[in-house]
């Protein structure tokens, strides 16, 4: 339509239906109604909100896993101290692609010494460290070894794992040392060594998410709440996070072969993932793939009430 001086839309009188319009009256549905029902339907169905897991309420709900997992670190046979890179050179502990070996080329750029970090510095920075200390550091590394797998043994002897009903037997400054390290967690003082690792603002929470991951306390939470990935079709959330929705075809490849059964199945499912965004992102040059569209057209019944009135 050509526009003309004079033949303007807009200057033109309207002789269509005429109806009063309470702007107020739609602010307070648009504000306060739908404000009152979005409040409500999320306080019915609001994602859990609960609290951090630290190491003092480690201690507090399963003292006997966490003198478990103390000892672990202790004698050095922990999940992380048994990780390998980034954390330590452990032999043959790496995941590998083939004849590549990712995991080793990063190299050790967090050093982790279970017994050191986790156990024994913290314990020094006590006002009072326990005398074991000193029983432990002359002891030679073939002892430590000894006294550790003995006090293990014993703990697991132990229905309930408590320490306290342990039979006496050779464990050295272990469970010495255990002991004030669950008083410490208990006091809260050792999330705050742990973390803080003599800075200031660190906010760096490794050493304190190894020493969680490496007990049942932690993983049991998650278990209890279905976040360990192998509940297809939910996804969870905990705290002010979105979820993590954007991770479902990560946690599908995990639960199929070869992929679930594989000792390297992380690196290979990542790099099942990088092929798959690689092929998505060059799609429109690859021959072929590029044409699936118009031999499959989903997208015309998704939008088809655009494609109808063309």
């Amino acid at each position: 339509m050509s526009w003309r001086k004079g033949d303007d839309v807009a200057s033109r009188p309207w002789r269509g239906r005429v109806r009063d319009y309470d702007l107020f009256k739609e602010l307070t549905i648009g504000l306060v109604v739908v404000g009152l029902l979005v409040l409500s339907l999320s306080a019915i169905f609001r994602s859990p909100d609960d609290p951090g897991v630290t190491l003092k309420s480690w201690a507090t709900a399963a003292p006997s896993d966490f003198v478990a997992t103390a000892t672990a670190e202790l004698g050095g046979t922990s999940d992380t101290a048994g990780y390998g890179p980034p954390y330590n050179a452990t032999p043959d502990a790496t995941q590998k692609l083939w004849f590549i070996d990712l995991q080793s080329l990063s190299g050790i750029r967090l050093p982790i010494d279970t017994a050191s970090d986790f156990v024994l510095n913290p314990l020094k920075t006590l006002p009072t460290p326990p005398p074991a200390l000193a029983q432990w550091s002359a002891a030679s590394a073939e002892q430590q070894a000894k006294w550790t797998a003995a006090y293990t043994e014993a703990l697991a002897a132990v229905p309930t794992g408590d320490p306290a009903q342990v039979m006496s037997g050779n464990y050295g400054p272990v469970p010495a040392l255990t002991q004030a390290l669950l008083s410490m967690a208990a006091s809260g003082n050792l999330d705050g060594v742990l973390q803080n690792a003599g800075e200031p603002y660190n906010l760096d929470y490794t050493p304190t998410v190894l020493f969680l991951g490496d007990g049942t306390y932690f993983p049991n939470l998650a278990s209890t709440a279905h976040l360990t990935g192998d509940q297809w079709g939910v996804m969870n959330e905990t705290g002010n996070t979105p979820g993590q929705s954007w991770l479902w075809l990560f946690s599908l490849l995990y639960q199929i072969e070869p992929f679930k059964s594989s000792a390297n199945a992380d690196i290979l499912v990542v790099s099942t993932m990088l092929v798959l965004s690689l092929l998505l992102t060059l799609l429109p040059f690859i021959p072929g793939l590029r044409a699936l569209p118009r031999k499959i057209p989903v997208h015309r019944l998704i939008w088809k009430d655009y494609y109808r009135q063309r």
